[in-house]
């Protein structure tokens, strides 16, 4: 009986293990949006041109309320009422809008350049094209709704 419990173990492990595991995979999945919101996803894929703010983790703000932060090679999203929680960015209900955090050269964006090297670059958030967006989400590490 003994020798039967033990070539069981590691078989009630793997079984467990696999559970487990599914159930992650499963939570890690968002819910479809709601028809009355608005779906607004933030991406920080990571690039060979922010190498030197790989540490950094820039936190994001919705009307002036901060919601989280984004570290590199990261997404998460946020339900938005159309109307009233972003300033900048048109929303309708059932929407989903696609916002891609990047580390730019300053003077790209219509700034003057402050300083030579990474102190020229600020993080921007910019718009993304959904067909873009939906080839990186499965690249990056899902931090779930904020």
């Amino acid at each position: 009986m003994r020798n039967y419990c033990r070539q069981l173990k590691p078989l009630l492990f793997g079984s467990l293990l696999l559970a487990a595991s599914m159930s992650l995979a499963l939570a890690a999945v968002p819910v479809e949006p709601s028809t009355a919101t608005a779906r607004v996803w933030f991406l920080r894929p990571s690039g060979s041109a922010d190498g030197i703010v790989w540490g950094a983790s820039p936190v994001i703000s919705v009307n002036g309320a901060a919601i989280g932060a984004i570290p590199p090679d990261s997404d998460f999203y946020r339900d938005c009422t159309p109307t009233g929680d972003a300033d900048t960015v048109q929303l309708a209900p059932g929407s989903q809008t696609y916002l891609n955090v990047q580390w730019v050269p300053t003077w790209e964006m219509g700034y003057p350049s402050t300083g030579k090297g990474g102190q020229s670059h600020s993080f921007f958030v910019l718009n993304m094209a959904p067909q873009l967006a939906q080839a990186y989400l499965p690249t990056l590490n899902y931090l779930g709704r904020r």
